[in-house]
């Protein structure tokens, strides 16, 4: 095991770093440990500079080996791989902190270069009509209203999956504001559209349990327990498959509708800093990627401040 990994997770937690966070920091830093035990083959206080370059090259490697010791055929992009090297240089100056002298120094972790995507939205009559596919693909209509609510939820609020999953019933009032406690545990404000708060409110009437939890399985072992919730798995498993039976060719998915609230709030004159605040962003550089993201918005502010447009 990794020297004194129960002490870091546990300096998170006392940081103030969400559940998911630590989990995640968790996953990525056993990755590192089977790397070390399987491919470096030598003790974590033996490791050299060299071993990171070839820790950074097993990241890339579609062979590489999951947290869970799984095969991986799925190669990492490279935001991934600078997210796994920046909990690594994380863990690393923690131990130094902490007068543990590891052999390699967090100033050895170097980021990978990233390669820069144009996000990819998918036009707005393909989005409604994603959101409004589970009416039409469900036969159970228990289900077909909840899984609509879900994505109506999301595309209105643009919070993300995480946020979604873990929503209580108390967290939103009568006029459709919701607060959110979201990553890092930063807490803000979102807020329901007319359209999505009568959905929603038509799906709580057909819920006649007690259970906290927004939206819940109805099936399953766990379905009458007070603690069951949807997973976010099961979420973007259903979005796939709707996207694929209405034959919409952009790829599409929970986090794509968190895109394109952005994107179409941009493309209406949003500004950009309250669209910061609407998605919970630390910085606005991060917001950009999502305002920037529609060629028509490029084009539209072209033609409008152009200084020969006219």
């Amino acid at each position: 095991m990794l020297p004194h990994l129960d002490d870091y997770l546990l300096n998170l937690q006392t940081n103030n770093y969400s559940e998911e966070t630590i989990y995640n920091y968790e996953r990525d830093l056993q990755v590192f440990q089977h790397y070390i035990d399987n491919e470096a083959k030598r003790a974590f206080k033996a490791l050299q500079r060299r071993d990171i370059e070839l820790y950074k090259a097993f990241l890339t490697s579609r062979d590489r080996f999951t947290a869970k010791d799984h095969k991986s055929l799925k190669k990492l992009n490279s935001y991934s791989i600078n997210r796994m090297l920046s909990v690594l240089r994380s863990y690393l100056k923690y131990l130094i902190e902490n007068d543990y002298k590891p052999s390699i120094s967090p100033q050895m972790v170097k980021l990978t270069k990233t390669t820069k995507t144009h996000p990819q939205v998918a036009e707005l009559k393909d989005i409604i009509r994603l959101i409004e596919s589970p009416t039409e693909f469900e036969k159970n209509k228990d289900v077909a209203l909840r899984n609509r609510v879900m994505m109506e939820v999301l595309f209105a609020t643009g919070m993300r999956i995480s946020e979604l999953i873990n929503l209580n019933r108390n967290q939103i009032d009568d006029s459709g504001k919701i607060f959110i406690e979201g990553k890092g545990r930063k807490q803000r404000f979102v807020y329901l559209t007319e359209r999505a708060k009568a959905h929603l409110e038509k799906y709580l009437r057909t819920r006649a349990d007690n259970h906290p939890a927004l939206f819940i399985p109805y099936r399953g072992a766990n379905a009458s327990s007070g603690t069951a919730r949807i997973s976010d798995n099961y979420l973007q498993m259903k979005i796939k498959k709707y996207r694929e039976r209405l034959k919409i060719n952009v790829p599409t998915s929970a986090h794509s509708l968190r895109h394109g609230f952005a994107t179409y709030l941009a493309e209406n004159g949003a500004n950009p800093a309250a669209i910061q605040i609407l998605l919970g962003h630390e910085s606005l550089d991060t917001t950009t990627r999502y305002v920037n993201a529609s060629d028509r918005y490029a084009e539209r502010t072209h033609k409008k401040y152009h200084p020969l447009e006219k």
